[in-house]
C-alpha cells in the first residue's frame, strides 16, 4: 500500500501542512460567494464534557435521557465514534482543527500555555474557516448565553476565536456556525434531585471495586447524565422558538469519555469512545444507526461540505455525512503528558480490535497524578484493596507496578478489555498487523510526541500539582500524603 492510499484507508486526507493559505482563502470564498447566503445552513455544535455514550438511546438502561433520545430519532446516533484523546485539552485542540494533536503540536495535556505557541500553517480554527466564508461564529458557556464556552486549545489564536457568544447577536440574515459548551458530566458531578438512581442497580465494570462507595460515584455521575440532558433539550427547545431548527445541522457530541478508572486519560473505550448524535432535518433519515468507525477529527470537514464550503486538502478527516458510511478502517487515538503525569501511549482501533502501545511499560497505570488522586474515589480504594490484598484478577492488572509494552483486546468478546491478547500466538498476524499500521500512522503523520516535551515544562508542572495535591489533602484534615486508607475514610463520609 502507498502512502496516499494508506491515509485514505486511515481517514488520514495529508499530513504534510503545504498548502497554500491564501489559495484556500481564495476558494472557501468563491464556494461562499457562488451559494446563497439564506440558503446555507447553520452549524450547531453541542459539546459536554467527560461523557461516554450512557444514555438511553444508547442502551443505559437506568437513565432518563428525553432529549437526546428524540435528537437521535429525529436524526443519526452514530455507536463508533472516538476522540483522538482521552483528555479535554488535546482532544479540542484536534476537533476544532480537524488536525490529530500529534501532528500539530497540541499533545501534552494544558501546554504552550506561555509560550506563545501558534497551530503551524495553513491549519486554522474551525471558526476561522467559517467565518472566512461568511458565517457568524460563536461559543457560549452552556446557557449563560452572555459568557463565552470553554476554549481549552494547546495553541494561541491571533484575535477572538468566535465572533460572540450568542446565535441571535448575528446579522440579519446571516448563517452561523456555534458551539454550546456543556460542562455538567464533567467532576464534580451535578446530582439529579427529582430522578435519583439507586446505586445498588448500577452495573460496574468488572476492573471497579464493587463497593458501595464506587456505586455512589457511578450512579452520581449517571445523574449527571441526566441533568445534562436536560440542558441539552433547553438548547434545542432555543433553537426550535427561534425557527431555526429546520435549517440548522445539529451534532451533539461528548469532547471524550466518562471521568473514571480507566476511562479519562486512558485509551480504553470508556477513555475515547463517546455519543455522537446529528440532525439534519431533510437530509438525514429519522432513527438512523450507524456502526461505521469516526474520528472527532471528521468534525471540521462534515461541517464545512454540509455548507458547501470547499474543504481544505491538508485536513485529516473525512466528510462523514456527504457520501454515507465511511470507508475507514481505523481510529488513532493518542494520549500524553496530562498535568504532571508524563506519558505516551498510543491505540489503533478497528470495528472488533484494539491495539495498545506503552511507551514507558515500566511505570505503573496509575502513577501519581493530582487531579485522579483527589477526584476519584475508586482509585483510592484500589490502592486499599491492593495493600490488603484483596484485588480481584480482573483488578491485579491495571494496578500492578509495571504495564505491558503492548495490548490486543478482542472487543467483540471482551468488551471491558480484561484479556490482553498480546502474547497469544493465535492472535499474532492481527498484533501484526495492528502493529504496523500504527507504526505507519506516527510516521506518515508526524507524531510530535517521538520528541520528549522539555524538561523545565515537565518541572514545572510537577512542582505546581505537588504542591495542589497537599494544600487540598490539608485543605480535607488529612495531612499533605495520606494513607489510601485515610482517604477512602474520608470519601465514605462525604459521599455516603
Amino acid at each position: 500500500m502507498n502512502r496516499r492510499d494508506f491515509l485514505r484507508t486511515a481517514g488520514i486526507v495529508t499530513a504534510g501542512l503545504t498548502v497554500n493559505a491564501a489559495d484556500v482563502r481564495a476558494e472557501k470564498k468563491s464556494a461562499a460567494e457562488n451559494k446563497s447566503k439564506d440558503q446555507r445552513p447553520n452549524v450547531l455544535w453541542i459539546v459536554s464534557e467527560d461523557t461516554s455514550p450512557d444514555f438511553a438511546c444508547y442502551g443505559e438502561k437506568l437513565v432518563k435521557t428525553p432529549n437526546v433520545d428524540r435528537l437521535a430519532s429525529e436524526g443519526a446516533m452514530f455507536t463508533n465514534a472516538f476522540a483522538a484523546c482521552p483528555v479535554c485539552s488535546p482532544t479540542r485542540s484536534a476537533f476544532n482543527t480537524g488536525m490529530y494533536q500529534t501532528t500539530i503540536g497540541a499533545h501534552h495535556h494544558r501546554s504552550h500555555r506561555r509560550d506563545g505557541y501558534k497551530l503551524p500553517e495553513p491549519v486554522k480554527h474551525v471558526s476561522d474557516m467559517f467565518r472566512d466564508a461568511g458565517y457568524y461564529t460563536f461559543n457560549s458557556n452552556g446557557l449563560n448565553w452572555k459568557k463565552p464556552g470553554k476554549l481549552d486549545y494547546n495553541f494561541k489564536l491571533d484575535g477572538n476565536a468566535f465572533d460572540g457568544t450568542d446565535w441571535r447577536d448575528r446579522k440579519n440574515g446571516q448563517p452561523f456556525y456555534g458551539q454550546v459548551n456543556l460542562f455538567l458530566t464533567h467532576r464534580k458531578f451535578k446530582r439529579d434531585k427529582d430522578r435519583p438512581i439507586d446505586a445498588d442497580d448500577v452495573k460496574l465494570p468488572p476492573y471497579y471495586p464493587d463497593d458501595p462507595l464506587t456505586r455512589r460515584d457511578w450512579a452520581d455521575y449517571l445523574e449527571s447524565v441526566q441533568v445534562l440532558d436536560g440542558m441539552i433539550g433547553e438548547v434545542l427547545d432555543r433553537l426550535e422558538a427561534d425557527g431555526l431548527a429546520d435549517n440548522t445541522v445539529v451534532f451533539y457530541f461528548g469532547d471524550h469519555g466518562r471521568a473514571h478508572l480507566r476511562a479519562k486519560q486512558w485509551l480504553y473505550e470508556g477513555g475515547i469512545r463517546v455519543p455522537l448524535v446529528v440532525r439534519w432535518p431533510d437530509k438525514i433519515a429519522p432513527g438512523t444507526v450507524r456502526d461505521d468507525l469516526v474520528s472527532q477529527i471528521d468534525f471540521v470537514p462534515t461541517s464545512l461540505a454540509a455548507c458547501g464550503i470547499d474543504t481544505p486538502d491538508y485536513l485529516q478527516g473525512v466528510d462523514f455525512l456527504g457520501n454515507g458510511e465511511t470507508d475507514r478502517e481505523y481510529i488513532f487515538a493518542a494520549r500524553d503528558r496530562c498535568d504532571e503525569t508524563t506519558d505516551r501511549i498510543r491505540c489503533v482501533r478497528t470495528k472488533r480490535f484494539k491495539y495498545i502501545r506503552n511507551f514507558y511499560p515500566d511505570r505503573p497505570y496509575t502513577q501519581m497524578n493530582c487531579y485522579k488522586m483527589q477526584a476519584y474515589p475508586a482509585l483510592s480504594l484500589l490502592q486499599l484493596w491492593k495493600q490488603q490484598g484483596k484485588l480481584t484478577d480482573a483488578q491485579k492488572p491495571f494496578m500492578a507496578d509495571v504495564r505491558p509494552k503492548e495490548e490486543l483486546y478482542d472487543l467483540q468478546s471482551d468488551p471491558w478489555e480484561i484479556n490482553n491478547l498480546a502474547g497469544d500466538a493465535k492472535y499474532a498476524d492481527k498484533l501484526a498487523e495492528l502493529r504496523g499500521v500504527l507504526d505507519k500512522w506516527i510516521e506518515e503523520t508526524e507524531d510530535k510526541g517521538q520528541t520528549p516535551e522539555d524538561a523545565q515544562t515537565r518541572k514545572y508542572w510537577q512542582n505546581f500539582f505537588e504542591k495542589r495535591y497537599a494544600k487540598i489533602m490539608k485543605n480535607r484534615g488529612l495531612g499533605e500524603d495520606p494513607s489510601p486508607a485515610q482517604r477512602v475514610a474520608w470519601w465514605r463520609e462525604k459521599m455516603l
